[in-house]
């Protein structure tokens, strides 16, 4: 008997990083699973022994709801999001955004998402207090980054004419743009096209 509880705790699987605590519904009960459970007791749910069940973001980790935005989760998807956040270097809003755009935006499958892909596929991150003066700032600092004489001709010119709408160059065909709240903060995620 001492021997199966020590094989049970070595096949639990742990995870790195707090995922927050996840709502469930029991399919044998037919009721809602209470108290919430962490990620890893969600990864370590044994369907066999204590019922088939489907497991969602409580909204406590703004990250986690961010990408699963209400949706089911898997345990080999949680395990797939720790192992991206420990390869990333870690849990920061960035890379839970990074991650957001890989799956969400583009389409691939966070199971077998890798962090190469994940940093190649990555968008421009801006941070900001609202999306208004966020917008406004991420346009002037990319028309500099693509357009530096014409931003230089810009800047210098005297002519009260000469206006630069922001909006119009962020919604222009060469940028994709995705508006995200992360804990409050409002992040715009840019990816040239």
């Amino acid at each position: 008997m001492e021997g199966e509880a020590e094989t049970e705790t070595r096949k639990r699987q742990e995870l790195r990083f707090d995922l927050g605590t996840f709502e469930g519904f029991s399919f044998r009960d037919q009721r809602a699973i209470f108290p919430n459970h962490t990620a890893e007791e969600v990864v370590n749910w044994d369907h066999d022994g204590e019922g088939e069940a489907e497991f969602w973001p409580a909204g406590d980790n703004d990250g986690v709801r961010l990408i699963f935005s209400g949706n089911t989760v898997t345990a080999s998807e949680l395990l797939a999001l720790d192992r991206l956040l420990d390869e990333l270097d870690g849990d920061s809003d960035e890379n839970y955004a990074r991650i957001y755009y890989a799956v969400r935006v583009l389409g691939y499958d966070l199971a077998k998402l890798q962090n190469t892909t994940v940093e190649d596929e990555s968008p421009m991150v801006f941070f900001g207090d609202n999306f208004t003066d966020l917008r406004k700032e991420a346009a002037y600092e990319l028309f500099e980054l693509y357009y530096p004489e014409e931003y230089r001709v810009w800047e210098k010119s005297l002519c009260d004419g000469l206006t630069f709408d922001h909006d119009r160059f962020l919604d222009s065909p060469g940028f994709g743009v995705e508006e995200v709240l992360i804990g409050g903060r409002a992040m715009l995620l840019v990816k040239p096209e």
